[in-house]
């Protein structure tokens, strides 16, 4: 049986968003396969796409090391963001199937009847399906996959707060899955343009914390392995 490098890119990209690896940390080969127990060969490929993504760097003689990024380089995150959001949105209204529009409507219901309930910890979790399920609607891979990739490198970078009306953040949502569902290309990336632009305010930059010990163990998601 043979571990999927992807799912080992997952579980090594995940504790790298959650801090298990501080920036910085040197990643020995053997030591992520003895972590996620599997061979060297997919911790190698999932190393190299780690690094074509970011968030790992190679050093000449020192070999892999969780990237440092500088505050310019994570505002520039946002901005980026900023700009492809508006466009997944507008791509949304010209290309989304009535399946994606199914599941933006049921996370819009979702998410304002949790807001009204202060359910924060579930609004996150909604909010991340949200704009995940939105940008797939672009029915465009490749920008698809910068936004996710995006995704991650915020998440790593920035440490997110719950708006203070919630209610209104997920009425904005409902607005731009209207504008989706209406084909109104322009609105919809307006819409999305300004709600993007009102979260930046709850984004708080996180501070590296030096000397942290972590022991936790991620398990490999083996679900497509096949013997």
């Amino acid at each position: 049986m043979r571990i999927p490098a992807h799912s080992v890119c997952t579980a090594i990209r995940d504790d790298i968003v959650l801090g298990v690896f501080e920036r910085g940390s040197r990643l020995t080969e053997e030591q992520l396969a003895r972590r996620y127990g599997v061979s060297r060969v997919p911790v190698r490929e999932a190393l190299r796409t780690l690094e074509s993504e970011g968030f790992v760097i190679t050093r000449r003689h020192a070999g892999a090391h969780v990237a440092e990024p500088s505050e310019q380089e994570a505002a520039d995150l946002l901005d980026v963001r900023s700009l492809l959001e508006p466009l997944g949105a507008a791509r949304a209204a010209q290309r989304r199937t009535e399946a994606h529009l199914k599941v933006l409507r049921g996370l819009v219901r979702l998410g304002q009847e949790r807001a009204r309930r202060g359910q924060a910890e579930d609004l996150r979790s909604l909010g991340g399906w949200f704009h995940e399920t939105l940008a797939q609607a672009s029915g465009s891979p490749a920008l698809t996959a910068l936004l996710t990739q995006l995704r991650h490198k915020i998440a790593w970078m920035y440490a997110v707060e719950i708006p203070a009306q919630p209610v209104e953040a997920w009425a904005e949502h409902g607005a731009i899955v209207d504008a989706v569902a209406r084909g109104d290309a322009e609105r919809a990336r307006a819409l999305t343009a300004s709600h993007a632009e009102r979260s930046l305010a709850l984004h708080r930059l996180k501070r590296p914390e030096r000397g942290r010990v972590r022991v936790s163990q991620h398990v490999v998601n083996t679900a497509s392995v096949r013997n």
